[in-house]
């Protein structure tokens, strides 16, 4: 079911190992589902080779693992859209990790030198070639810069100027490298999911909710920047610079004579995961639990610029009782809307006002509304939401708040209803449920609307400040006062048209070529269908006197009325047909 695009020769071959796999993991109804199957390798369909009792959740977990980095980010994607897929799914497709065998030392070092420009002897003091970690996208190692290279300037080519990031491991470095081979192959997975998309989106009414198109377009964006590691580092240099005046909070700084876009050196940060807080005495679990939830909060409505994978491995314990974020290969930019709206669910939450979290649901209804799907009930919504702050708000009979457990509920809620959540957001609440599930290793008696409530007041008083709502009708009267500008012209030439009557409508109308290509045909098969009648018209005196003769009657004339009746069936079976399918 394929367009041709979708089958370019140079995508075939790809095409032909993702069905195979699927195959193997024995997801044979979905690979018929996407109209893949006559894409299956020959020679029958391959050995399973996942266990016999995994469930089709954890086979696809097991399958998109298998295909690559495409397809893990795909699954990573997914598992955050608890809005849309059933906690089954979702709950298999966090287990995803991009684990792969490392590369040989023989053929990470010239990728490493290349990106240098010297030999890594000539750069670093000491490099240890056992990896520290191998993922499907990059390999990362621990180095030692010579002492004079700690002392040099870190200058960021983005602006000409120093960037005074938090460094935590003097000159011990980790040195991040990209696996060869990577580009070609990720741009042929998004060219064939952007396809499948399309399609899926078009012709099978029911994966349209799961927006296909929408997610392949946040993975296409992911994995391009994923390849660029400049980007990374921007994206660490940004929220260092945030952070700049809080010591507490630890952002590995980049190095950027060494880095570039497939070789990422920044400062080796020497913490512990939250897990292991417990073992060393020296560290206070609660007090890094409130440290790593103001400085996530912050990050999210004071910034805009968030973590989104903040996992143990990436939110770290150091010594005193510092917090440390390292990777953000994956972050979530938020406009001010977005943080008004965030801010809109953490006072639900906080104080249990439930109304501004209804209207920031319906402004997501009314932002994921698609072509022939009813909106969602506004009334469902309230109703929801109601039960949503009874359960979590303020005086729940619950007890104690917890973020994690809230965010799935209203997850959970969004699905129920049929609201889809914008990608930013999906991500947003994603990366919060996983921080809070990492400060409660920390603290399990950490209480978030304790620590939230400050930051959610703080934020709402510069929202309504004086100085905000002068802003903000400064910035409507600008708005009013060029509208006022423009609105003379522009009824000025709308009274021209109407005069001359050449007002024209431009209509953007679903499948219109379609609709034109029917008419064609119909025009085309009425045209045939007159020309022929009144040739038939014409000839038929004639022929009823001609020809031989059947039982007295002339055969022209039996084989007109054949037809006749013939037509007469096919034209009470289309009507009888088209009245049943109305």
């Amino acid at each position: 079911m394929l367009q041709t695009a979708v089958v370019a020769v140079r995508d075939r071959a790809r095409l032909q190992e993702i069905v195979g796999v699927l195959l193997r993991f024995g997801l044979a109804d979905l690979v018929d589902t996407l109209g893949l199957a006559r894409f299956a390798p020959r020679g029958g369909q391959p050995h399973p080779e996942h266990p016999l009792d995994a469930s089709r959740p954890e086979r696809l977990r097991m399958a998109l693992e298998h295909l690559g980095p495409s397809f893990v980010k795909l699954g990573q994607i997914m598992a955050t859209r608890s809005d849309l897929l059933a906690p089954e799914w979702t709950a298999a497709l966090q287990q995803l990790h991009s684990n792969a065998a490392p590369l040989p030392w023989e053929t990470a070092q010239p990728l490493i030198e290349q990106s240098l420009g010297l030999p890594v002897d000539q750069v670093f003091a000491h490099f240890d070639p056992v990896p520290l970690a191998s993922a499907s996208m990059a390999q990362v190692y621990r180095a030692r810069l010579p002492a004079a290279e700690d002392q040099e300037d870190r200058e960021d080519g983005s602006d000409g100027e120093n960037t005074h990031t938090a460094s935590a491991g003097g000159n011990e470095v980790v040195v991040k490298v990209q696996r060869p081979g990577l580009r070609p192959q990720i741009e042929a997975d998004l060219r064939l999911l952007e396809h499948l998309a399309l399609l899926a989106q078009e012709q099978w009414p029911q994966l349209a909710r799961y927006r296909p198109r929408e997610v392949t377009r946040q993975l296409g964006q992911s994995l391009r920047e994923e390849l660029d590691f400049t980007v990374e580092a921007h994206n660490g240099d940004a929220v260092a610079r945030h952070f700049a005046a809080q010591p507490e909070i630890v952002v590995p700084a980049i190095h950027w004579a060494l880095s570039g876009p497939r070789l990422l050196v920044q400062d080796f940060v020497p913490g512990v995961p939250a897990s292991a807080v417990g073992e060393d005495p020296a560290l206070d679990g609660p007090l890094l639990a409130r440290r790593g939830a103001c400085a996530f909060l912050q990050m999210v409505l004071r910034d805009g610029l968030f973590h989104a994978d903040p996992h143990p491995g990436n939110l770290l314990a150091l010594p005193g009782n510092r917090v440390g974020f390292i990777d953000f290969g994956m972050v979530g930019r938020l406009s001010p809307q977005r943080r008004r709206q965030v801010l809109g669910l953490m006072r639900a939450l906080v104080e249990g006002h439930g109304r501004s979290l209804s209207g920031v649901l319906l402004d997501w209804a009314a932002e994921s509304e698609m072509p022939g799907r009813a909106p969602p009930s506004a009334a469902r919504i309230e109703a929801a939401v109601d039960r949503f702050v009874t359960r979590h708000g303020p005086g729940a009979s619950n007890g104690r708040l917890v973020m994690s457990r809230a965010l799935q509920d209203f997850m959970a809620l969004a699905r129920e209803t049929g609201v889809a959540l914008p990608a930013d957001m999906a991500l947003l609440l994603k990366a919060l449920i996983t921080a809070d599930q990492v400060l409660l290793q920390l603290d399990p008696q950490f209480d978030v609307v304790q620590t939230a409530t400050p930051l959610v007041k703080a934020q709402l008083l510069q929202r309504y400040s004086l100085r905000s709502l002068a802003r903000q009708r400064r910035a409507a009267m600008a708005q009013w006062l060029e509208l006022a500008d423009d609105a003379p012209h522009t009824l000025r030439l709308v009274m021209q048209r109407l005069r001359s009557g050449r007002v024209q409508a431009d209509l953007d109308i679903r499948h219109i070529d379609r609709l034109s290509l029917a008419l064609e045909r119909a025009a085309t098969r009425l045209a045939l269908a007159v020309v022929s009648g009144a040739f038939i018209l014409g000839l038929a005196p004639g022929l009823l006197t001609m020809g031989p003769r059947l039982w007295g009657i002339p055969l022209f004339a039996a084989l007109g009325v054949a037809g006749a009746a013939a037509s007469l069936a096919v034209l009470f079976i289309t009507m009888r047909r088209q009245k049943a399918l109305d």
